[in-house]
């Protein structure tokens, strides 16, 4: 059970972030090795040790939130440690979601916010019966974990099958997936900078890879997802008194916005075989009627990955809103108001969309 406390002696909390601040570096490095090699028994001892190492801390320097966190995830690592549990691309996912949650939770202890919002209870939760399931229940147990957490089932590139990774360096697995990894750990730290994005990238990459999958899977669902993950890491290169905040902009502020997916894009142009996302990124403001940007593009200048982008990333923007305004989330008031935008988004991408939107409601 997981129980909310603040540390009484502050200067002991900022040791403890300032030591997590350490070892987090190393917890992702270790992670992204494990993808690709998951029976290193020195990676995932390094990986033990490191985790084991936090909880030491948090204990020495009281920080009781941190210790309830970790300490179910070192359990879970023991096993596989033992090889009692084979260390999976879900499992990576998992680890690196609750190291995200923790450093979110002791920066908000230290500016003295309170840790709703955050599920923490629901984390500790999953991962004290992820510690207690059997092998062959851990891959469930792992999506009821993130999906509590999230709020969406977890979709990645990791359960794609193997032939959609062709014309990646020249079919390379491993690293593409070392590169998606490190572009979701981008998109995390990204939502990191406010509880109103918390679960964001899973819950548009759920809903843009079930559009595309809805309509024969045109768009690679590589590099779309890779496009979902970096459409809105550009935002950490603008202030944050700009896209942090849920009000209106000014005329100027709305400018200096617009550089956000050129950031991206220019990012992801630069790594090998990641132009077709580096594009979506670019292009996913542009409007089918011309009046988008930053290049005006219309119809199908603008490529059809940008063109479900558009609309899934809209419609979590509807879904936002609606908490901003203090109404309660309705996917059905949130699509009616995307399709009412006609001429915002492509018509093509819109029956798919809705199909998938009334499939979640059905299944409800």
């Amino acid at each position: 059970m997981f129980a909310e406390g603040v540390p009484d002696d502050r200067d002991a909390l900022e040791d403890f972030i300032d030591a997590l601040r350490e070892h987090v570096p190393a917890i992702e490095r270790d992670v992204a090795k494990l993808r690709s090699t998951p029976d290193d028994r020195e990676l995932i001892g390094s990986l033990f040790r490191t985790l084991h190492n936090i909880k030491g801390d948090a204990g020495l320097c009281r920080v009781d939130p941190a210790v309830a966190i970790v300490h179910p995830l070192e359990a879970v690592l023991a096993r596989v440690r033992s090889a009692d549990l084979r260390f999976s691309a879900s499992l990576a996912e998992i680890v690196l979601l609750t190291i995200d949650r923790l450093q979110l939770a002791v920066e908000r202890l230290a500016a003295g916010k309170a840790l709703a919002g955050l599920r923490l209870a629901p984390l500790v939760d999953g991962l004290e019966k992820l510690a207690a399931a059997t092998p062959a229940g851990v891959e469930a147990c792992i999506a009821g974990v993130i999906e509590a957490v999230t709020g969406s089932r977890p979709v990645s590139g990791a359960h794609i099958a193997a032939d959609t990774w062709s014309g990646i360096y020249d079919g390379s697995r491993s690293r593409a997936a070392d590169d998606l990894l490190f572009f979701l750990t981008l998109a995390n730290q990204f939502e990191m900078r406010s509880p109103r994005f918390a679960g964001r990238s899973m819950r548009i990459l759920r809903l843009a890879l079930e559009t595309n999958q809805m309509a024969g899977d045109p768009i690679d669902p590589v590099q779309l997802e890779a496009a979902i993950y970096m459409h809105d890491v550009g935002m950490m290169f603008l202030p944050e008194s700009v896209w942090l905040r849920a009000s209106a902009l000014t005329t100027a502020e709305q400018r200096i916005m617009r550089g956000h997916a050129s950031y991206a894009a220019g990012l992801l142009a630069r790594m090998d075989g990641w132009s077709p996302a580096a594009e979506m990124v670019a292009q996913h403001h542009e409007m089918p009627d011309g009046k988008g940007y930053p290049d005006g593009l219309a119809g199908t200048q603008i490529c059809a990955g940008a063109r479900v982008l558009a609309i899934v990333d809209a419609f979590e923007a509807v879904m936002l809103k609606h908490v901003d305004r203090g109404h309660k989330r309705s996917l059905l008031r949130a699509v009616a108001e995307v399709n009412a935008c006609d001429r915002q988004f492509a018509p093509e991408w819109i029956e798919p969309f809705n199909q998938v939107i009334r499939r979640a409601v059905d299944s409800r």
